[in-house]
């Protein structure tokens, strides 16, 4: 019978889901907007396992990427909640330039969300 545990068990954690980590096979990805213009001066942070905003300090996140010259983003993650954050800096405002914003996603497994992430003066 302990046997039988034991084995239960190691399979469950062999084949348990994955969280709080990247490298999913589910993909969240999209391009960061300050009203119609595309921030390209801009990184997207991820908190795994949240679907409210944690907190306006970066460092309260999991990951973050930078976006490409076009304003997109990519994550590979795995299915669950994320929040993203969004920090750029849009020029064509009045300084100190920095526009912000969030999203809640959540994703399935083997899915991919393209989502326009928009930003604003804080």
């Amino acid at each position: 019978m302990k046997k039988i545990i034991g084995l239960t068990l190691l399979v469950f954690i062999l084949f348990s889901c994955k969280k709080n980590e990247l490298g999913g096979n589910s993909v969240i990805q999209g391009v960061v907007m300050h009203h119609a213009k595309v921030i390209t001066s801009a990184s997207v942070f991820i908190k795994f396992n949240a679907t409210d905003q944690p907190s306006d300090d970066t460092t309260a996140y999991d990951a973050k990427v930078r976006v490409d010259k076009n304003g997109n983003f990519k994550f590979n993650v795995y299915k669950g909640n994320y929040f993203l954050y969004g920090y750029g800096y849009d020029y064509t405002i009045a300084a100190p330039y920095i526009v912000v914003g969030g999203l809640a996603v959540k994703i399935k497994s083997k899915q991919t969300i393209t989502n326009t992430l928009y930003i604003s003066e804080q």
